[in-house]
Order: structure tokens, then C-alpha cells, then sequence
């Protein structure tokens, strides 16, 4: 978005990430509660940044998201009274825990502006150093 010379409609927004508007409208909602986006309606309305890309980090994203889980894999609650699962989901509950640690750490130390700036170096390594407005799902 950060690219764009003006504001980006959820329409836009789905094609870039191959979802439904609808989605990306929900997404949207969670950060503009947190003031990280603002929508303008009516047309040429649409999407636009409201915040400091420096003062923005990937565990903020994930926290005006709702938190969501952040491991595909976790505890089995398939059979509670099965005293393998017991034993197995005891023997990884702290493994499991440390990385959720570990992760929403290293979530808190990266930037949107780093992560812009990683995408602009990418694409100048590419041979390309126009901006993205026009290559929406750079690949």
C-alpha cells in the first residue's frame, strides 16, 4: 500500500493476495481499530497507510489480528483420556510454548519499513526499481 499513489480498494487488495474481498475487509477492520490504516469510501475511495511504517512491527500486525495461533501444530485433544496423547502433549507443552515465545519475539523486532525496504532491495537485485503499483503480486 505504501506504494500506491492513492488509496487501494479491498477488490485490489484480495487480487494481490489471491483471497476474497470480504476477507481482506475483516483484516483491514482489525488495523484500522488499531490506526494503522484508514478507508475512505465512496469512488476513488479505498485503503490507505495511517501510521509510521518505522513505529509498526510485525507482532503489532498479529496483535490487531486477534492474535491468531501461530502454530499449525499443537497439543491433541482427539482422545483427553488417552494416556499417550497425555504423555505426548506433556512432553511438548513447554517445546511448544518456547517457540510461541521465540516467535512473537522476533515478531516485535521486524518493521514494516524493514520489511519494505527487504522488497525494495529485492527488487533491484530483480533489475526492476520502479515501484510495485503496477506488479501487484511481485513473483
Amino acid at each position: 500500500m505504501v506504494e500506491r499513489a492513492g488509496p487501494a480498494t479491498s477488490e485490489d487488495l484480495s487480487k494481490m493476495m489471491a483471497t476474497n474481498p470480504v476477507v481482506i475487509r475483516r483484516i483491514m477492520a482489525g488495523l484500522r481499530r488499531q490506526g494503522y490504516v484508514r478507508s475512505e469510501k465512496g469512488h476513488g475511495g479505498g485503503w490507505t497507510l495511517a501510521c509510521d511504517l518505522s513505529k509498526v512491527t510485525l507482532r503489532d500486525i498479529y496483535t490487531a489480528l486477534g492474535s491468531p495461533s501461530l502454530l499449525a501444530i499443537g497439543n491433541r485433544t482427539e482422545a483427553p483420556g488417552c494416556l499417550v496423547e497425555q504423555a505426548v502433549n506433556a512432553a511438548l507443552q513447554q517445546a511448544f510454548h518456547d517457540a510461541e515465545e521465540r516467535l512473537l519475539a522476533r515478531l516485535g523486532e521486524v518493521t514494516l519499513s524493514i520489511l519494505s525496504a527487504d522488497v525494495h532491495s529485492r527488487l533491484v537485485v530483480r533489475g526492476r526499481s520502479e515501484a510495485m503499483e503496477d506488479d501487484v503480486h511481485v513473483t
